[in-house]
């Protein structure tokens, strides 16, 4: 899979992806990922891209000309290449968004600065407007590394040959159950003698239910997407009688 990202600062890029999972997956040509400085694309002599707003207003706009430009050169050997807007005003990024992403061969990442990018680039250019989060960055340049981690995870053989992205928390809209290591006794704290006893279908139910309880408790807006069966179903009232019972026994 490639991602060119267009961004005024391509430096912002080389430590992140020469790291960890991301920096191997590049190692082993699973992603290629392409860094292009818009400046490049500014034809004056002081390579400016940017200029104040029509109608007046605080701070400067992203010109139309030299995004445009560089769109145009990172897809004219891939007109179908998904072009990205990293913005706030974008629509909410998830694992569901990542995974349907991970689909497309080929993204462009455009990450904007100052108050944005002039409207006809949106209108002209982007495929899809997309926001990881309700906050105000300084630019979309992390915005990107968030989508590119996220989306990379997808790729099948950069998370290894023994690990899936549907082990991830938010896979099937459920939270990750508690994970444990060595040592045993840390301080007086011990880990749930379930883990040790060598029962696969044990452990692996309760690790549901304990997922279910973590999303339950955490984040309940999540289980009215979440696909439960029967079973995780009568998990969930089990958890939600016990919690029922603990706040009444504590007075609650």
């Amino acid at each position: 899979m490639r991602f060119d990202i267009l961004t005024l600062f391509p430096n912002m890029f080389s430590s992140p992806l020469q790291e960890s999972i991301l920096g191997k997956a590049i190692e082993r040509g699973l992603i290629q990922i392409q860094t292009v400085n818009i400046r490049d694309f500014a034809l004056d002599k002081h390579k400016v891209v940017d200029d104040t707003p029509y109608g007046g207003g605080q701070g400067m706009v992203m010109k139309v000309e030299p995004i445009a430009r560089a769109i145009e050169s990172v897809k004219s050997q891939n007109p179908s290449a998904w072009t990205i807007y990293l913005t706030p005003q974008g629509k909410p990024f998830d694992q569901d968004s990542a995974r349907k992403l991970s689909s497309q061969p080929h993204l462009v990442l455009l990450c904007g600065r100052y108050e944005g990018v002039d409207e006809r680039v949106k209108d002209l250019f982007i495929d899809e407007e997309i926001s990881i989060g309700d906050y105000v960055l300084t630019g979309g340049e992390l915005a990107a590394m968030v989508l590119i981690d996220a989306v990379s995870r997808f790729i099948p053989g950069v998370l290894g040959s023994d690990r899936s992205a549907e082990e991830d928390s938010f896979f099937n809209s459920l939270l990750e159950y508690p994970q444990y290591t060595r040592p045993f006794n840390f301080r007086g704290s011990g880990i749930p003698e379930v883990l040790l006893s060598g029962n696969h279908s044990a452990i692996s139910l309760w690790r549901r239910k304990e997922a279910l309880r973590r999303t339950s408790s955490r984040r309940p807006d999540l289980l009215t997407k979440a696909n439960l069966s029967e079973e995780d179903k009568k998990l969930l009232e089990e958890i939600l009688k016990q919690e029922k019972r603990e706040k009444a026994g504590h007075g609650f």
